[in-house]
């Protein structure tokens, strides 16, 4: 006789298949119900079982070798698919390793779930020790968007909907789904089981703006004679950039975006400010802001920015509105009914744009062009080379292949190449975003292959690779289409940190520019290349994007290329900047 969908399961029961089902069955269905295709994960003790189940109901399982790496890759697909990616851990360090990704993701507004399995309750709750005893609810709540426990099987469809919600509603985010081991293991009858099953309906309604906050919006806009669009990876998330371009085509109006919404118009196009961020910030009038946020990335509207500069923010959280500088006009809504409202509500009102404003920034983009043309003509010979060398030949084959995803980490790697590629498609680059975090690189990589399946580059600094290179085993063993290139200049900024004490040991930042990250591919089977000059780069990049195969290519730098904290050294203390730049 089958226990009642109440009962949990005792260690040594068993279901009797198929008339009974586990909580881990119903968990694996519930999620082929929201739509859930891929899974990200490293399994072990209580998850293991639910990891074979789910990739028995349909379910893609990518297995890791760092919980970490396997959130990066959940965070990635959620940003580019815009449905949750998720990431399977076990219980304990386990959870904690993949919380890091959950809450990065949180913080940039991707949706992702993070399932674990945690320790039956009551042992943990009274303190009386167990296997990975872990309060792993509460420790990851103030970390996320969201957090919910099931402690009984039959609430398994009802969680994973209310996971799913949260996730992708209003403000996307991290959402952490605790599954206890009790749960896990539950028996019900199948019958029952499947009676519990749902399509939830309309998981993320439009959410319009106010009529008058549109009107008020569109009148601050008309009348600006030097306003500029400043356009975040809010937009490229919402897949907005249709409407973006009517309005630039329409109102005339110079953009500028950020980092990860290079592309979402193109960055050489005929209204882009790209190379204008300074001019825009001390002398625009009116900005708008698309999915971008006036945090610390643009120096939370202080800094350079104009004291008279009045903003237009669009973006869905009202609770963004006025967090560092006043909004003139709020706009807020689901990034596609605002636009759409501002585009229709625009026509009204005659533009008032400064046509000197306009040749302006085309004046100062043609000359910054042509002065960072030169840049990388000169520096193309350097022997041994340095970024702008080795960027002087990835620049021309990523920009020809405009498909490519472009995955990019580091310190100078970052900034130089962040630099140096044009972007012409929205959603192909992905980055270490707001927290400007360190060892996204492998998991990005591939949670973009896998959720896309298009050819991924990855560029990395040999400092970022370190946090994930494991990793790069994950995608050699499902063959990915990703060429993953680790510009080597042997330490963290650069190689020739000195060591105050003198004792012989390496300075903090050094590491190892003999180092053969080529012969760590070759351990995995991938195709692999040491490079020394641009052109064997150039034929190593192209050959790779040909065989759409795994691939590292092994960057020779100089140890003195690059300098301290690229763009951002002004955010360390100076004292002792110059022994290590």
């Amino acid at each position: 006789m089958s226990t009642t969908p109440n009962t949990p399961a005792t260690p040594a029961t068993a279901p009797t298949y198929p008339n009974q089902v586990t909580g881990m069955w119903l968990l694996a269905q519930a999620l082929v119900k929201v739509g859930i295709k891929d899974m990200y994960g490293l399994v072990g003790i209580p998850v293991t079982d639910f990891s074979y189940l789910a990739q028995q109901a349909g379910i893609r399982f990518v297995g890791f070798r760092h919980e970490q790496q396997a959130g990066m890759a959940a965070q990635t697909h959620g940003f580019l698919t815009g449905t949750p990616g998720v990431l399977l851990t076990v219980s304990s360090l386990g959870f904690l390793n993949g919380l890091t990704a959950t809450a990065n993701a949180t913080v940039n507004c991707y949706p992702m779930i993070q399932i674990s399995g945690s320790s039956e309750r009551e042992p943990i709750d009274l303190g009386q020790g167990n296997y990975e005893a872990l309060d792993q609810l509460a420790i990851a709540k103030p970390l996320v968007k969201a957090a919910y426990r099931v402690n009984r099987a039959e609430d398994i469809p009802t969680a994973v909907v209310r996971a799913y919600r949260a996730a992708i509603s209003g403000r996307p985010g991290g959402v952490y789904l605790d599954v206890t081991t009790p749960c896990l293991g539950q028996i019900i009858d199948r019958d029952v089981a499947e009676s519990l099953l749902f399509e939830p309906v309309d998981l993320a309604p439009a959410m319009p703006p106010a009529p008058e906050a549109v009107t008020r919006a569109a009148r601050l806009i008309a009348g600006a004679g030097r306003p500029a669009l400043l356009i975040g990876k809010g937009a490229a998330y919402a897949r907005v950039e249709d409407l973006l371009k009517q309005l630039v085509d329409k109102a005339g109006i110079p953009y500028l975006p950020m980092s990860m919404a290079k592309g979402v118009l193109p960055d050489d196009g005929p209204l882009s400010a790209l190379a204008c961020r300074s001019t825009i910030m001390q002398e625009a009038d009116v900005v708008v802001l698309v999915g971008a946020r006036l945090n610390w990335l643009l120096s939370r509207g202080h800094g350079k920015w104009s004291k008279t500069v009045k903003f237009v923010q669009l973006d869905i959280d009202p609770q963004e509105v006025d967090c560092n500088r006043p909004i003139a006009a709020p706009v807020v809504g689901d990034l596609r009914s605002s636009l759409e409202a501002l585009l229709a509500e625009l026509p009204k009102y005659k533009m008032s744009i400064d046509p000197a404003w306009i040749e302006k920034l085309k004046a100062e983009t043609t000359a910054k062009n042509a002065a960072f043309a030169t840049r990388l003509k000169n520096e193309s010979t350097a022997s041994p080379m340095n970024h702008w060398t080795a960027l002087s030949a990835i620049k021309p084959i990523l920009e020809s292949n405009p498909d490519i995803i472009l995955v990019n980490e580091g310190a100078n790697t970052l900034d130089d190449t962040r630099d140096a590629v044009n972007m012409s498609l929205p959603r192909h680059r992905i980055d270490c975003a707001t927290w400007a975090i360190m060892g996204m690189g492998m998991g990005s990589a591939i949670g973009a292959a896998v959720a896309t399946g298009k050819q991924v580059v990855a560029v990395e600094g040999d400092s970022a690779f370190g946090f994930s290179g494991m990793d790069f085993s994950t995608i050699c063993r499902f063959k990915l289409p990703v060429t993953v290139v680790i510009l080597n200049n042997g330490g963290i900024y650069n190689g020739i940190g000195v060591n105050l004490s003198g004792d012989g040991d390496p300075a903090p930042t050094t590491l190892d520019v003999n180092a053969r990250y080529d012969k760590l591919g070759q351990t995995w089977g991938a195709d692999t290349y040491y490079v020394t000059t641009p052109q064997e780069l150039s034929d190593a990049l192209k050959a790779s994007v040909a065989s759409r195969r795994p691939t590292l290519i092994d960057v020779q730098l100089a140890a003195d290329a690059g300098k301290e904290s690229g763009h951002i050294g002004y955010l360390n203390p100076e004292a002792l900047q110059h022994v290590i730049v």
